[in-house]
């Protein structure tokens, strides 16, 4: 990891959140004056399950993994975290902790901001306090719809799922380089590395995807839609 800040003001960020346009003028000015930027390599971890909350985490370019740490070493992926996106999870309204990790996938360029100073920003605007409600609660509910299919659908289904999730919602195309390894999509879906090899060689044989062990190109998506619905 290496600090330097980059980004002259949070006004001027690409990847600003777009929460952010609902504070004042001296209201960003705090934000910017209460932050912190960080590079991040791939692999290294950013923020630790159970590490205090001092910081909420915005990322400012690169993509990371958020995922929970489990029993006996057994990590589930929760998402892909992208440019624009606040990371700040309800364990720090609950009990001062950070209730996933984070690591970076790419290089990650991400700023920490004070926690204390959002607190501070929610009690004073009703409409900014709303937005991160409604943020924190749409991170949530995916998570929670995300278990619910975990626990009803067959392998296959999973698989179908998480490879359409890549391409409507991280790359936004139908090929795309696969930035996680099998591992990593057998932590995504709850399965092993071995299960994943091997419903990716039956999706390709059947002509729903092309796959080598860096791209994924979805050849058939009604077809790959209907394996993820029927699960």
């Amino acid at each position: 990891m290496s600090g330097q800040n980059l980004i002259e003001n949070c006004a001027e960020c690409s990847s600003g959140w777009k929460n952010f346009q609902l504070l004042t003028k001296s209201e960003m000015l705090l934000i910017n004056q209460n932050r912190y930027e960080a590079t991040f390599k791939p692999g290294e971890v950013m923020l630790k399950q159970g590490s205090p909350t001092s910081n909420a985490l915005f990322l400012a370019d690169g993509m990371a993994k958020l995922y929970m740490e489990g029993l006996k070493g057994k990590n589930f992926i929760m998402s892909i975290g992208l440019p624009g996106m606040l990371i700040m999870g309800p364990g720090a309204y609950v009990n001062s902790r950070h209730t996933y990790s984070v690591a970076a996938i790419t290089t990650v360029h991400a700023c920490f901001i004070s926690f204390e100073i959002f607190k501070q920003l929610v009690r004073v605007n009703g409409e900014f306090a709303e937005s991160m409600i409604e943020d924190i609660s749409s991170k949530s509910l995916k998570t929670q719809i995300r278990m619910v299919n975990l626990a009803q659908k067959r392998m296959s289904g999973r698989l179908a799922e998480v490879l359409l999730y890549f391409s409507n919602e991280v790359f936004n195309n139908d090929e795309y380089d696969m930035i996680l390894s099998r591992q990593e999509l057998g932590e995504m879906t709850s399965m092993a590395k071995e299960c994943v090899v091997r419903i990716l060689k039956e999706l390709e044989d059947s002509g729903v995807i092309y796959s080598d062990s860096s791209k994924i190109k979805i050849l058939d998506k009604e077809r790959l839609i209907e394996i993820s619905d029927k699960g």
